[in-house]
Order: structure tokens, then sequence, then C-alpha cells
């Protein structure tokens, strides 16, 4: 049976570094004698479940991790009287409502770990796995990196997630694209499926009536000429020596050099440029000159590689190039052959790889993401394949696997453990039962204490053109180490939760400097619109979209400033300010109501805020509303921007009560209801709150009531709540899982309705 396990191989392991003993690392790992004959039959009964329903719910329901964990219970579960909550007009009474939050949180702390963080499946885009794939295929790992049984079930993922019509998706739930199902059908081949097998036959026969695999997107394009099943020609160009530019402003160049890029932009396209600048290929095989034949409906040697570079099924194309970038990436085609075994390429090449180690290092090679994790491990494997710096990375790739009913999928990170820990310990201290769950609270502040970055990355910082991050907080773990402004601002809040209950948690808190550097981190991030990006100030301007090369993925290249990380660095900000005074309080002031300056000047006609990050219009609206209310600007005066948005709330409630949402929102900018009428759990909760944040329970109570109730009656016996459509989102096309948010959310909307709602 296949068991979780936090910070496994951790202890010795010669490749593996850490900076608190791997605290958050989340694995899986295979123990062929482990379970009973009745754990490995309801363990095979869930995954038949899946498949057979696979086409009606494409999202898993971390059903593993729940089986695993299902005799943890201290308390509970507790019965809850739904009866009367059918009826529209039935407000839930108090003690209905804290039933149902004890029956909730009581099954949740079941799914915490030891080490205080709730682990969960952080997965959904078709396209990360076979990248890793390839990089196993291509150094010579497969064996070695991935076990006979993690191939199995990463052939079970691919089988499960096959669309209908034989194609796959950028994501799970999305129809199928050139760039899913090609390189699905690639990683099924290299895992040892025949080519005449019933899934690949049919995904074959996707791709060749809509013209083949040189149709796919550049990253796609990539990916199949390191595998060597593609050729080079056939890519815009990646020199490297875009690293060699100036990067000064007076340069005026310096606006173009990819460290102003956002940093995931530039981390991709860094190792994307060593690997192109060497034409990294994989030696041929027999099975890759059989997909040579394979993955095109025409002769190799007949296809015209050069027309191919901009060629792109429609299926895919999400953002079109612009005429000035087929100009430019022409231009370099024809120019950057010459530079090839230059002086000029060999000294770009050995600055590409200063910054890939840099990388490496400063995060225990786990990098930022899935993709240029892969991608600098190849670098150093082209390298030199018998380097440590190419075998530190090989025990990294299991902390980006995560294995679920439906099989083994590579996440969008290595986790998303601080920041569901963060929204874990907020929505369990709203509801007025911290006292009965203080062992609970208390592990998640130890959690959270241990993950805030407490020293810089490796100076210079400006060198490798790094913010600061001394008293941040990543997304996931400490040693992965990236600071992102509404991950240290959803940190520090729930650090101040606890605070609040710290007699009742017995909970020691952050000692002040740590608290002072957060906040020091968080004023250098605001930008001089007001508002707040992610990683990184905003380095240079929004025209730079127009080389967007991915074709896939919309406003990538710079680091936007969005409403979401702004009003966690407003609310985190009057957090600190409620409980603490004296450190930089005028520029903390300031940069509040410059912030709200911001957010007013983003909010949509229709009253709503777009969500980068959630799906979609109900996310973002939520935010807005959280950070008019931390200036006390409510929905009472009609006409106001929290009265505005709370009407555009209110008029996508649905006639259960509840809220849905579809991920087409974020790729099309326009509310999506879910079809039929559904509600989903995670957009109810986040709409409860919004409401209840501008208090418009004062206005109408009528719509909120009818939210709770419909919350409640969706709760399953165990105090669960199902798994519903994907509610995460990045990139503005590329939806992702949240596995936890269908508990976090329920609970958090909940415990506010109950304390200023009832």
């Amino acid at each position: 049976m296949w068991k979780f396990k936090s910070a496994w191989d951790s202890d010795g392991h010669p490749l593996l570094h850490s900076l608190n003993g791997n605290i958050g690392r989340q694995t899986w790992v295979y123990e062929a004698d482990s379970g009973s004959k009745e754990d490995r039959e309801r363990i095979e009964a869930l995954r038949e479940a899946f498949t057979k329903n696979r086409h009606a719910q494409k999202h898993s329901s971390d059903e593993l991790l729940r089986y695993q964990n299902k005799d943890k219970r201290r308390v509970g579960p507790f019965d809850v009287d739904t009866s009367g909550l059918q009826d529209s007009g039935h407000v839930p009474d108090t003690a209905v409502v804290a039933d149902s939050l004890r029956n909730a949180i009581s099954f949740y702390e079941t799914l915490q770990d030891d080490d205080g963080h709730w682990p969960g499946d952080y997965g959904g885009p078709m396209f990360l796995m076979p990248g890793l794939i390839i990089t196993c295929y291509v150094t010579g790992t497969m064996s070695t990196a991935l076990s006979k049984e993690h191939q199995a079930e990463m052939r079970r993922y691919l089988f499960n997630h096959q669309n209908q019509d034989g194609g796959y998706g950028l994501h799970i739930e999305g129809n199928s694209t050139m760039f899913g199902t090609v390189l699905s059908y690639v990683a099924l081949r290299i895992l040892g499926v025949p080519m005449d097998d019933d899934v690949c036959v049919a995904a074959r026969a996707w791709m060749h009536a809509r013209g083949g695999a040189h149709s796919i997107t550049s990253w796609g394009k990539f990916w199949l000429a390191v595998l060597g099943v593609y050729e080079w020609e056939g890519l815009n160009p990646m020199p490297p020596e875009m690293w060699l530019l100036p990067y000064s402003s007076w340069t005026g160049i310096g606006w173009l050099h990819p460290g102003r890029f956002w940093c995931h932009c530039r981390m991709v396209y860094l190792p994307m440029s060593y690997i192109y600048g060497i034409r990294g290929t994989c030696k041929p095989t027999e099975l890759t000159e059989s997909l040579k034949e394979e993955l095109y409906p025409c002769p190799y040697d007949s296809i015209d590689w050069d027309a191919a570079r901009n060629l792109v099924a429609k299926e895919d194309l999400y953002y079109p190039h612009p005429w000035i970038q087929d100009v430019l990436w022409w231009t370099l085609s024809k120019a950057e052959p010459l530079l090839l075994g230059s002086w000029l390429r060999k000294k770009a090449l050995k600055e590409t790889m200063v910054h890939i180690h840099y990388e490496d290092e400063n995060t225990r090679y786990v990098d930022i993401g899935p993709v240029n994790k892969v991608l600098n491990m190849l670098c150093c494997w082209f390298e030199d394949p018998s380097s440590e710096e190419f075998r530190r990375h090989i025990p990294r790739l299991q902390d980006y696997l995560w294995v679920a009913e439906d099989g083994m999928k590579m996440q969008g990170y290595n986790g998303s453990q601080l920041w569901d820990t963060s929204f874990a310990v907020q929505a369990i201290a709203s509801t007025g039962l911290s006292a009965e769950f203080k062992d609970c609270l208390k592990k998640a502040g130890n959690y959270i204490e241990s993950t805030q970055v407490i020293e810089e990355a490796q100076p210079p910082l400006s060198k490798y053109y790094r913010h600061i991050s001394k008293g941040a907080w990543p997304f996931s773990t400490r040693d992965h180490g990236w600071p992102i402004s509404d991950c240290t601002s959803e940190g520090l809040k729930a650090a101040m939760a606890l605070k609040e209950l710290e007699h009742v948690v017995n909970w020691d808190p952050l000692p002040l400097h740590r608290l002072n550097d957060c906040l020091d981190v968080i004023l250098s991030y605001q930008n001089s619109d007001g508002g707040w990006a992610t990683y990184e100030n905003t380095r240079s301007f929004a025209v730079l979209e127009l080389i967007n090369p991915s074709e896939t993925f919309g406003d990538i290249v710079i680091d936007y400033c969005y409403v979401e990380c702004t009003s966690a660095c407003i609310t985190a900000m009057t957090a600190f300010a409620k409980n603490y005074s004296g450190h930089r309080s005028i520029e903390i002031q300031n940069a509040i109501e410059r912030g709200i300056s911001f957010i007013k000047s983003i909010q949509k006609p229709d009253g709503s805020w777009y969500g980068s990050w959630g799906v979609c219009f109900t996310y973002g609206t939520w935010f807005g509303l959280e950070a008019l209310a931390a200036v006390r600007e409510t929905a009472h005066q009609k006409g106001s921007a929290a009265r505005r948005a709370c009407d555009f709330l209110i008029s996508k409630q649905e006639a259960n009560g509840g809220w849905g949402e579809s991920y087409l929102s974020c790729q099309d900018k326009v509310y999506s209801p879910l079809p039929n009428g559904e509600s989903h759990v995670v957009n109810t909760g986040w709409a409860l709150l919004g409401l209840i944040a501008a208090k418009y329970h004062e206005i109408d109570r009528k719509p909120l009531d009818r939210a709770a109730a419909f919350l409640i009656q969706m709760q399953q016996k165990n105090g669960d709540w199902p798994q519903q459509h994907i509610s995460g989102v990045f990139n503005r096309n590329c939806s992702i899982t949240y596995a936890n948010y269908r508990n976090i959310f329920p609970i958090w909307a909940l415990g506010e309705y109950k304390k200023h709602v009832l």
C-alpha cells in the first residue's frame, strides 16, 4: 500500500539538506506488506469507483490520505440536525451551526500531520508530470528515481484523465489540447504503454486529426526537442545570451532583462535557454525513433520545421503571438545559429549555470516550481552526469509527487503547506471552539513558526535578482524558501490569531523582532501604484507581455499587482497594528491607504474583482471586501465599493442558497456559473465570508442564512465536505487543486456566521 509520510527519508540522507529537519516535506512511500487485506480491498474499491465515474467527476477526493487517517479521530463524529434547513426561510440556530463546526473540525484535525501542517493534493495540471518523465528518461534515471510502483500509479493517472474524445486537457477539467495530449501520449509510451493500446490509439487519433504534434505549443515543442522527436529548428529561439544583457534601467534595454521578469517566468526560461543553447538532446533509442513516426500524420523528414515554429493548434491558442513577436522570432532564428560554439555562447552558458546552481542551492534542490525543478535537474545532467548537483536533484523529485485514488500526479509546487495551514488556523480560530481544539491549533502554530524565513538567501541578492526574504513566509516549506506577499501576510495573520488565543492554546507568540522583519518585507513589496504583486516588486512594464512566447498562459512576463495579494497585505498590517504599535506605524498607515486606493481602482463595473489565483470572481471579491472591511468600509452606504461588491455577490447566489462558479470564468474573464444551478461549497464559503466582512447581514441577512444552510446540508456525516469542481487557478488559463479548501472555507464561513450573524 501507499503511505503518506511527512519528512520521510530525511535524517542522514547524504543528498538531502534541510534548514529545519525537512519539516513539511511530503512524500508517498510504497510499502508492499503494509495494510490488511480489508485495507487493500477498500483502497482498490476507491480506485475503481473513481475510474467508473471519471468523466462525470474528474477531480479526485484525496481518499487515500483520508483512509490512512481514519483511525486518528479524537472526538466525534457529532450528529447535526439538518431538519428544516431545506426550507428557504429557515434560519440555522446557534446549536446546529456549532454542532456542524465541531463535526467539521474534529474530522479535519485527523488530516493534520504531526508537524502541524495539513497535507493535501495540489495537482491538476496535466503538463507537469510528462516533463519529469522525459527528464528521467533522458538522464537514464527512470528505474532509480521512479520505482515500478511509481510508474504503475502514473499510468493509472494518465488512463483516468484521458478525455472522452481521446485527448488530454491543460488541466484535469479542461477540454483537450495538443499540449496536454502530446505530452501525455509521450509519457504513456515512456512508461511502457504499447502504441496499440486503446488509450494510445485514441490519443494518437486526436493528434493526427488536428495536424500532428508539430502544432503543439512552444513548451511542448521544447520537451519534444529534448527527447529527440522534434527538431530544434522548429523552436522559436531562447538564446542564453539574454542573460548577458545590461540590467540597469538607464540603458533602456535593461527593462527587457530576464531578471525583471516574473520569477516563475524567468526561472523556467533560464534552464530552457541553457538547454536550447547547447541543443541538449536525448540519445536516439528505439522508442524515440518510433515516436517520430507515431506523433505525426506525415513522414518526419517531410516536416517544414521553420514553418512549425509558429504553428499552434487552435485548441491551445490562448495567447496568440502579436506580429511584433513573430518578427522578433524570425530575426533571431536567422541570427542565433551563428552563436553556436562562439565565445559569447560559452560565456552565456556559464552565466546561466551560475544562476541555476544558485536557485538549486538556495531552495535545497526543491526549486521554485515543478517545471524549473526538472529543467534544472536536466541542466545539471547535461553539464556533468556524474555531478553531485545532479544527484541531489533526484530525492527531491519525491517532494512533488502525490498519490490519490486517481493515481500519481506531479503537483504544481512541493505542496501548499504553509498556505493551507495559515488559512486553517484563521478558520478554526473564528469558530469560538479553540479551547476544544487547542492541541490542533498549537501544532499548526508550531508549523507556522518553523516555516518562517529567518535568514536571507545567499548574497549578493541583487546579482541573482532576488527580493529580500528574512521575515517572510513561503507557500509551502522553509526549505523551498521563496517568499510571497500573500503567504507572508496570511502567515502573519495566523500568528496574530494565535497570539490572541495564547492563553487558550498555550502557544508562545513569535518574538517581536521576527514580526517586525515580516512587516519590513510586506512594506518592501508595495508597488508605486499602491498594489502588491506576488514574489517581488513589479520590475518592468506590462508591454513586455507582447513577448510572452508561451501561447498557453496569459500575463506571465512580469509580476503584476493583484487584489488577493494587496488585500492580504492590508489585512495583515491591520492585524499587526491591532496587537502591536510603534514599528513603522506611519508607513504602515500610508501603505494601507495606498493599497485601498489600488483595490478600488481595479474593481469591475459590476462591483466584482477578478481573482487570479482562485475561481474566480467570488474569490477575488471576497479579498476585495476583506480589504475594505479592514478600514471599516462596509455595505451600509449605497453606491460604495463594498455595497456594489455585495450586490454582485447577491446577484450570483443560486436557488439552493450557494454559489457555484466555473473555472471558465478565469480564462474568459466573465462570470461563468457551474451548469444546472450547481453550487460549490468553496465558492459559497468565499461569498459568505465576503458578505459578512461587509456587514451585509445588517442590511439583509436572509441570503447569508440560506448560504449557511446550504453549507450545513452539504456536509457529510463524518464532518467532511465533498470534493467538487477544481477551485484554484494560475496564469489565467490553468486550473489547480486545493484539496483542503473544501474543509477550510466552509469552517471559516460558518465560524464567522456564528460569531457575527447569529
